[in-house]
C-alpha cells in the first residue's frame, strides 16, 4: 500500500465525524474501499490543515521530497526513526508557523509547551492530540477522556471476527491518580466494509491492527505496536506534567 492511500486510512476516521480535513468522506472512503489512489485523493489530504503541515516538516526534516511517503506516513501515525532525527529548533518553528499554534492557546500553555520541546517532544500524532489539541479551544467536540482516547492512535489484537463486526482487545487511556495512563485491556467492537479491496479486509483472528477513531486502519507487527505504544507513553508523560 502506497503512502496516500495509507495516510487516509487514518485520516478518515475523524474526517467522518467532520473533524478534521475537508468535508469528503464519501471520496476518501470511495478510494479506500477500492484500494486505489491517485491525484483526487492526494489532494483530498492536503486539505487536512493539521495533518499535512507535520508530514510535510518530518518529510523535510528527513530530506525526504514526499510528504506521504511511506515513511513518513508510519512515522506519525505510528512512530519510526525519522522522528528522531527533528531538531527541537526546528520543531519549534513548525509549531509557531505551519501549525499557527500560539495563535490558539494561551501565552502559559505555549510556554509549557516549549518546556515540553526541550524535554524531547517529536511530531507524533499523539503528542499533538495529548498536548497541543486538547489545549486549543478550538474543537466543538468537548475534550472528554473518552474523545483523547479515540483521537490517539491504538494497537488492538484481534479476538472475534464475526462478518463485518471485529472484536480487539485494546488499553484505553485513562485518568488515574490524577494522570492520563493506559488502562486495562477492554474488548472494544469495531465495524468494517466486507466489499472493500484492501486487505484489512484478510485479517484473522491474533493480527493486530491499528485503530484511529475506532476505525481499522490496518494490519502491523508486534514491533509496530510496541514503537506506538512507546511514543505514545512518551506523549502521555509530557501531557500529565501540565494537567
Amino acid at each position: 500500500m502506497d503512502g496516500v492511500l495509507r495516510c487516509s486510512r487514518y485520516a478518515f476516521g475523524p474526517n467522518r465525524l467532520h473533524y478534521c480535513g475537508p468535508d469528503a468522506n464519501r471520496e476518501v472512503k470511495a478510494y479506500i474501499d477500492e484500494g486505489v489512489t491517485d491525484v483526487g485523493l492526494e489532494n483530498l489530504l492536503l486539505q487536512f490543515k493539521t495533518m499535512y503541515p507535520y508530514l510535510e516538516f518530518i518529510a523535510y526534516a528527513n530530506k525526504i521530497q514526499d510528504p506521504f511517503d511511506n515513511r513518513v506516513v508510519g512515522a506519525y501515525w505510528l512512530g519510526n526513526d525519522l522522528l528522531q532525527n527533528i531538531e527541537k529548533k526546528h520543531f519549534h518553528r513548525h509549531l509557531i508557523g505551519n501549525q499557527q499554534i500560539k495563535r490558539k492557546i494561551k501565552s502559559k500553555d505555549f510556554e509549557y509547551l516549549e518546556e515540553k520541546l526541550k524535554k524531547g517532544a517529536v511530531p507524533h500524532h499523539s503528542f499533538h492530540v495529548l498536548n497541543v489539541w486538547r489545549r486549543t479551544g478550538n474543537f466543538d467536540l468537548e475534550h472528554s477522556l473518552e474523545s483523547l482516547s479515540e483521537c490517539v492512535v491504538s494497537a488492538g489484537k484481534i479476538i472475534e471476527i464475526k462478518g463485518p463486526a471485529i472484536i480487539v482487545e485494546t488499553e484505553p487511556i485513562i485518568y488515574a491518580d490524577r494522570k492520563l495512563c493506559f488502562g486495562s485491556p477492554i474488548k472494544k467492537k469495531l465495524n468494517r466494509r466486507l466489499e472493500s479491496e484492501y486487505d484489512i479486509e484478510q485479517i484473522k483472528s491474533g493480527d493486530t491492527i491499528s485503530i484511529h477513531w475506532s476505525v481499522p486502519c490496518e494490519v502491523i507487527s508486534l514491533q509496530q505496536a510496541e514503537i506506538l505504544k512507546k511514543y505514545t507513553l512518551q506523549s502521555l508523560k509530557l501531557a500529565n506534567q501540565t494537567i
